[in-house]
């Protein structure tokens, strides 16, 4: 079968398409032949061997899949229409995922917005219910909010019934945050006032950074009292913040980590807690994941170039097989 592979950790000049062994699955596995893959940033750091996990080459790159089942563990059967997610390995003809790590979709879901599902909207799940504790009602605002996880926590807050605010760079990034749904759009040049005007001076209830950087301070400041910080990532490429727990202690805020990788994979059963609680969201329409550029298979490192220098809006997917 052919697979994307790093063969050296140079980034998306290393990345190839070659020939490799079918898998073999396990007795709790599911063999699926795959359709689409939705390219995360976990790609990207792979591919740079910057990421926590941190395979010898050659490997095979891809965590957001979705596709058929050819054969598998119970509950699934040949023929079924599923997403998945794994560490790695995903973008090839056939991949193995774990039965728990292993989702059915609904008709309506095309496989490339199946693929455009597992990791970010997961993640913005688990950020959101388990480490945010976000209520109804509630004010989220969005840091990177026309990226994938960005468009991901604005969708998942309304399912939760908190209203949005979604930061951006540009005016294109705008309307795709706007189109994800977001209730409010600010630039990221001057959102503390904007986000003050917006709340009538109370700020928000969360805030969701996956961009980090130079706007981190300015992200405590705008939280309302016991409102909470949600560190997902650090897309700015500027470092790493720190924080001044004086800031804190003042104003009853908190930073929260958001590791959901490390967690949901670690977790017996909760992947399957979490999709279930996605599902009504889906079929109600709230889920709609905002696809970006689409590619050719053999293309998989040409979207890693565009996810490394930012010109992705929504999610980028590669189509295995039409």
């Amino acid at each position: 079968m052919r697979a994307i592979q790093v063969t050296s950790t140079t980034g998306p000049s290393g990345v190839e398409l070659r020939d490799v062994p079918d898998p073999t699955p396990g007795p709790d596995d599911v063999l699926i032949r795959v359709h689409s893959v939705g390219v995360s940033f976990p790609d990207l750091l792979l591919s740079q061997g910057l990421y926590q996990l941190r395979p010898e080459p050659p490997f095979t790159l891809g965590v957001d899949i979705a596709g058929e089942v050819v054969s598998g563990a119970a509950p699934f059967a040949a023929g079924q229409r599923v997403a998945g997610v794994v560490p790695h390995g995903g973008a090839a003809e056939l991949a193995v995922v774990p039965a728990a790590f292993t989702f059915a979709i609904p008709d309506s879901l095309s496989f490339d917005a199946a693929a455009a599902i597992p990791m970010n909207y997961l993640t913005a799940q688990f950020a959101l219910h388990e480490r945010g504790q976000l209520q109804g009602g509630e004010t989220v605002l969005v840091h990177g909010a026309a990226g994938g996880v960005g468009t991901a926590s604005l969708q998942v807050a309304h399912g939760y019934d908190a209203t949005t605010i979604a930061v951006v760079s540009t005016e294109a990034k705008a309307a795709v945050a706007r189109s994800a749904g977001a209730d409010h759009v600010v630039m990221l040049d001057g959102f503390r006032e904007a986000v003050g005007e917006i709340t009538g001076g109370r700020g928000v209830d969360v805030v969701v950074d996956v961009v980090g950087g130079d706007a981190f301070t300015d992200s405590l400041r705008v939280l309302a009292p016991q409102g909470r910080l949600l560190v997902i990532g650090f897309a700015a490429g500027q470092g790493i913040p720190e924080v001044k727990v004086n800031r804190l202690l003042l104003n009853n805020v908190d930073v929260r980590g958001v590791g959901w990788g490390a967690y949901a994979m670690t977790t017996p059963g909760f992947m399957q807690q979490q999709w279930a609680a996605l599902l009504p969201m889906i079929d109600r329409g709230t889920i709609r994941p905002p696809l970006g550029s689409t590619y050719p298979f053999a293309d998989f490192a040409h979207a890693l170039t565009d996810l490394a220098e930012r010109r992705a809006t929504g999610k980028l997917v590669v189509r295995v097989a039409d």
